[in-house]
């Protein structure tokens, strides 16, 4: 069964809000990490992480992989946080707006970087990293039983 201390959890979650992906490798307890090539497509891989993913496609079952999360719970957290935190109705207006259109991450990311709110999302947003970690976790642990 698969547990991460606190630290192993911050430490995944922040590589994961840089655009990583992570593997954790079992039983060495160490945490890989390299660019998810869904975001770096034309990113030419090292010959130590070409190694790493060597191992992991030889022993699967050693690594748990952790990816970020897909664009509708991205979504869900932003509109959650809007929901919960921003009081003045244009700049919730504008962040609900910013949610449709394309490029909206960065759209959102943009105007609550210009508000008052900049530190309260980060934190927020770290909060829920860290939840989803945990949840990925539970996932791995179900699929091994």
């Amino acid at each position: 069964m698969l547990s991460l201390t606190d630290q192993e959890v911050d430490r995944i979650t922040t590589q994961l809000l840089k655009g990583m992906v992570c593997f954790f490798q079992i039983d060495k307890r160490k945490i890989h990490h390299m660019p998810d090539d869904e975001d770096y497509f034309n990113y030419d891989l090292t010959p130590d992480e070409e190694d790493i993913l060597d191992e992991i496609d030889a022993n699967p079952d050693n690594y748990a992989e952790f990816t970020k999360m897909e664009i509708p719970q991205e979504h869900q957290m932003m509109q959650d946080f809007i929901d919960r935190y921003v009081k003045e109705r244009n700049l919730a207006e504008d962040l609900v707006n910013a949610l449709t259109k394309p490029k909206s991450l960065t759209a959102y990311k943009f105007l609550i970087d210009e508000s008052k709110y900049k530190n309260q999302w980060h934190e927020h947003r770290q909060l829920k990293y860290k939840d989803w970690v945990r949840e990925q976790v539970d996932s791995f642990n179900y699929a091994e039983d």
